[in-house]
């Protein structure tokens, strides 16, 4: 990892990148190819200042109810953006069920959390705040605490010349999270025509990633995600299931469905899986050996491999060239309030 200022990351345009991506003669995408250039909402563009303060934000212990628990706790920047254990937890010593995940790249994914339950990274950075498992705070309650802050008072006025709202509290946290992309990793140098860009078992690797693994068909794309939600069976066979995507849209045929992740990085963001059941990218692949966990719903795509001790390796090594420079960002100096004082750790454990 690296350091660069959140000033340097806006002006940068936020995304490392290799250039111009590789685009097909449709004009397309090439499947797991760069990552193209970041996605913006024409109603949140990136400044400076907008990103200074939704660092200061997702820092921000403030933001839940007991004021110990930020963003930065379920996603900690020395973790890879994620939670170093298997499920979440929040106020109180609260435990949530799911597994965090990590940021990085979350730019890229059209549906956040597990279940897809919000289709934006502003919708996604309220989510967690009044989420009573994890910083169990009210939203109204959150305005009045930071527009009690002088500092947050300003800023707001000058990012978006308003008084604090809820609308600007999402927009910064989501412009930060907008800057924690992943840079070229080996594999990129090796698309890029670098020979030793990738180790011999790497290149086995991704012939397995490409052929007898059967990863493809989920994970394509820039972001080595098809952006669907897939039934591997993980927990299915539990007395009370979490049944993933089933709960947000209530459709049948989404039982036991959860994201299909991105693996940039994934080297970096264990443990696995929406509940954190899997400790290491080799368990990952084992479930997947295995052809799943059966249960009514399991997906289609989802076969016994049959691989070997050596092939499963080399998957993992492919998996580890994936991994690319991210930005590295300290904690930021927290405005100080009348009555509750910043966390220097930034909620950090």
């Amino acid at each position: 990892m690296r350091t660069l200022a959140l000033a340097a990351l806006a002006t940068l345009g936020l995304a490392w990148s290799l250039g111009q991506p590789a685009v097909g003669s449709a004009g397309q995408f090439l499947d797991n190819g760069p990552l193209p250039p970041l996605p913006v909402p024409a109603d949140n563009p990136q400044t400076d200042a907008k990103v200074r303060l939704g660092a200061q934000l997702y820092f921000d212990t403030r933001l839940s109810a007991d004021n110990t628990i930020s963003c930065a706790t379920c996603h900690d920047p020395r973790a890879g953006w994620a939670n170093p254990h298997p499920t979440d937890t929040g106020i109180n010593g609260q435990v949530g069920g799911r597994n965090s995940g990590s940021i990085i790249n979350s730019a890229y994914m059209r549906f956040q959390f597990w279940d897809g339950r919000e289709a934006s990274l502003e919708g996604q950075a309220l989510g967690p705040i009044h989420n009573p498992i994890e910083m169990g705070e009210t939203l109204e309650n959150v305005v009045r605490k930071l527009a009690a802050i002088p500092g947050y008072r300003e800023q707001f006025q000058q990012v978006f010349g308003a008084d604090v709202t809820t609308d600007g509290i999402a927009k910064a946290i989501a412009a930060f999270e907008r800057t924690i992309v992943s840079g070229p990793s080996p594999y990129d140098r090796h698309l890029m025509g670098e020979r030793d860009a990738l180790s011999p078992a790497a290149r086995r690797g991704l012939r397995l990633f490409n052929g007898k693994g059967h990863c493809t068909p989920c994970h394509s794309g820039p972001a080595f995600s098809d952006q669907s939600f897939r039934n591997l069976g993980v927990g299915m066979d539990r007395e009370k299931p979490d049944l993933g995507r089933y709960d947000h849209t209530k459709d049948p045929a989404d039982r036991g469905r959860f994201k299909t992740p991105g693996l940039r990085n994934v080297a970096e963001t264990g443990p696995y899986l929406h509940d954190g059941s899997a400790k290491t990218l080799r368990d990952v692949i084992d479930i997947y050996d295995r052809g799943g966990v059966p249960n009514p719903g399991l997906d289609r795509l989802v076969l016994p491999l049959a691989l070997t001790a050596r092939e499963k390796a080399d998957l993992v090594a492919f998996l580890e060239a994936l991994t690319g420079p991210v930005p590295k960002v300290e904690v930021p100096k927290l405005p100080e309030g009348p009555d509750l004082q910043a966390d220097p750790k930034g909620g950090l454990r």
